[in-house]
C-alpha cells in the first residue's frame, strides 16, 4: 500500500496504472506528465475522480478543478477536458465561471420555481400553490425549458392564445387568467436575473421577456374587480346550491365543495382560509346563536381574527359533521377531500356550475366575498366599516387602526345575521313565489 505522506512521482496516466491504486490513509493525488497539471485524486474510501490544476492569474495560487469520477470519464476523455481547461485558463478563464454560466443558462422554468418557492419565511404555503397551480396549468409545456430560451415573442403569443382561447376544454376568452399567469412568470424571471449571471456578473436575463406585454397587464391591473352576485339572484344561487347538495348521484367531495361555496358566502371568507379550516377552530353553541365563531389565526393579512357565525352558516358546518360521522371520517378539516392535501382545494366546479344558473359567465371564490360584502351594504344597509373588519380588512385610519378592535369581531354577529338572514329569505322566496317564511329564533 503506498505511503499516505508519500508524493507519487509525475506518470503516464493510464487504464492499467489507475486500476492498480491502492488506497491509503489520507487523500493521495498522482499527477500525470501529460499534460501536466491533469492529475488522479485517491480517496481513503476508493474513489478516484479526475482533477486539473494550473494557474489564471500569476499573482494568485492554483486553481483546482474537478473533472469527474473515474468510470464516468475514462483517461483519454478526461485527459481532453484537463487539456481544454488548461487552454482556458493559459488565456486567464476560469473554467468554473464556464461551468457555473452554463449551468445558469440551462437552468430550467421549473428549478426557477422551485428555488424561488423553497426561500424560507417568504411565502405561504397556500401562496406557492397557487402560483404552482397557474405555473402548471398556463406554462406546462415551459416548465421544463430553459428560462433564459423564453423569448418576448412567446410570452405574446402565449398571453394571447390564454386571453382568447383560455385553459379549459371548452375554449373561452380568459384574460384575467392570462394577466395572472403572466405576472408570477414576470416576478421568477426577476428572481433569475437576481439569482443566475454571466463570468463577468451580469444578469443571465438582460431583459425580462414578460415586458412585451406590460401595457396588457397594466390595463388589466387597472381594471377594479367588482363582480358579484346580484341581490336580486342570489335567492336564485342560494337554492340551487341547497338543492344540488342532496342530490345522492353526487360524491362526497363534490358535496363538500358546495358546503364550502356556501359558507364562503356567508362569511367572506377568502378561499384557502375556508377551505383549511379546522374543527378545532369553530365553536358552535346551541344554547347561544352568538356564542357560533370560527378563529383563522394565521390570515393573508396577518391579522388573527375571530369570526361570528350566523345560524346558516353553522347549518353548514353542522351538515359536515354529520356528513362526516356517517362517512367514518375523523378528518381535522371542516372541509375535508380525498386529495392529498386532505381538504377541498378548489372551488371552481360548483362555481361553474351554478353561476350560469343566475346568468354570469363566470364566478369566481372571490367573488363571493364581495357578494357578502355587497349584500350587506346594498341589502342590509349594514355600515361599510364594519363588513371591512368582518372580511379581516384592517381599516387605513389613524384612529381605526390604533384604537379599534380589529382581531376579536365577535360582537358583530347581528352583521353576519343579517346577511345570512336575507340570503335564505330570497332563497324561500324564489322557491315558493311570495310567500316568505321567516326563519324561526329562539
Amino acid at each position: 500500500m503506498p505511503n499516505p505522506t508519500a508524493k507519487h512521482p509525475p506518470v503516464k496516466l493510464t487504464k492499467t496504472y489507475i486500476d492498480r491504486i491502492k488506497p491509503g490513509a489520507t487523500d493521495e493525488h498522482h499527477w500525470c506528465i501529460d499534460p501536466k497539471g491533469f492529475g488522479l485524486r485517491a480517496n481513503p474510501s476508493g474513489k478516484l475522480t479526475f482533477i486539473v490544476q494550473g494557474r489564471i492569474d500569476p499573482r494568485k495560487p492554483p486553481a483546482r478543478i474537478t473533472i469527474g469520477p473515474y468510470g464516468v470519464f475514462t483517461v483519454d476523455q478526461a485527459r481532453d477536458v484537463a487539456r481544454e481547461h488548461l487552454r482556458s485558463m493559459r488565456m486567464g478563464i476560469d473554467p468554473r465561471d464556464v461551468r457555473r454560466e452554463d449551468e445558469a443558462k440551462a437552468v430550467t422554468l421549473r428549478q426557477v420555481a422551485d428555488a424561488f418557492f423553497a426561500r424560507p419565511g417568504m411565502l405561504k404555503e397556500n401562496t406557492r400553490e397557487e402560483m404552482d397551480r397557474h405555473l402548471t396549468t398556463a406554462f406546462a409545456k415551459w416548465l421544463p425549458r430553459a428560462i433564459a430560451s423564453i423569448t418576448p415573442n412567446d410570452c405574446r403569443k402565449r398571453y394571447e392564445e390564454i386571453a382568447t382561447k383560455g385553459l379549459r376544454k371548452t375554449p373561452a376568452p380568459a384574460p384575467g387568467s392570462a394577466a395572472s399567469a403572466f405576472k408570477i412568470l414576470r416576478t421568477l424571471i426577476n428572481f433569475a436575473m437576481e439569482e443566475y449571471q454571466t463570468q463577468d456578473g451580469a444578469p443571465l436575463i438582460a431583459r425580462n421577456p414578460v415586458a412585451i406585454i406590460k401595457k396588457e397587464l397594466a390595463a388589466h391591473e387597472s381594471k377594479v374587480r367588482t363582480r358579484h352576485i346580484d341581490r336580486r339572484d342570489v335567492g336564485k344561487f342560494w337554492h340551487h346550491l341547497t338543492t344540488a347538495r342532496l342530490n345522492p348521484a353526487f360524491s362526497a367531495d363534490t358535496r363538500c365543495g358546495i358546503d364550502l361555496v356556501m359558507f364562503l358566502l356567508l362569511t367572506g371568507t377568502r378561499r384557502n382560509e375556508g377551505a383549511m379550516l379546522t374543527w378545532d377552530r369553530v365553536n358552535l353553541d346551541d344554547a347561544d346563536p352568538a356564542n357560533n365563531w370560527f378563529h383563522l389565526p394565521d390570515p393573508k393579512n396577518k391579522n388573527p381574527v375571530w369570526l361570528p357565525l350566523s345560524s346558516q352558516a353553522v347549518a353548514v358546518l353542522k351538515t359536515r359533521q354529520v356528513a362526516a360521522e356517517k362517512a367514518g371520517t375523523t378528518s381535522k378539516f371542516v372541509f375535508p377531500s380525498r386529495s392529498a392535501a386532505g381538504h377541498i382545494k378548489d372551488t371552481r366546479a360548483p362555481l361553474e356550475r351554478f353561476s350560469t344558473v343566475i346568468g354570469m359567465d363566470r364566478l369566481s371564490a372571490h367573488d363571493l366575498r364581495r357578494s357578502f360584502v355587497t349584500l350587506g351594504v346594498k341589502a342590509c344597509r349594514l355600515d361599510i366599516a364594519k363588513l371591512e373588519l368582518l372580511t379581516n380588512h384592517v381599516p387605513m385610519g389613524v384612529t381605526a387602526r390604533h384604537y379599534l378592535e380589529t382581531s376579536d369581531l365577535r360582537d358583530y354577529h347581528p352583521e353576519v345575521q343579517a346577511i345570512g338572514d336575507y340570503i335564505e329569505q330570497q332563497a324561500l322566496i324564489f322557491a315558493g313565489g311570495n310567500v316568505v317564511q321567516l326563519p324561526q329564533r329562539a
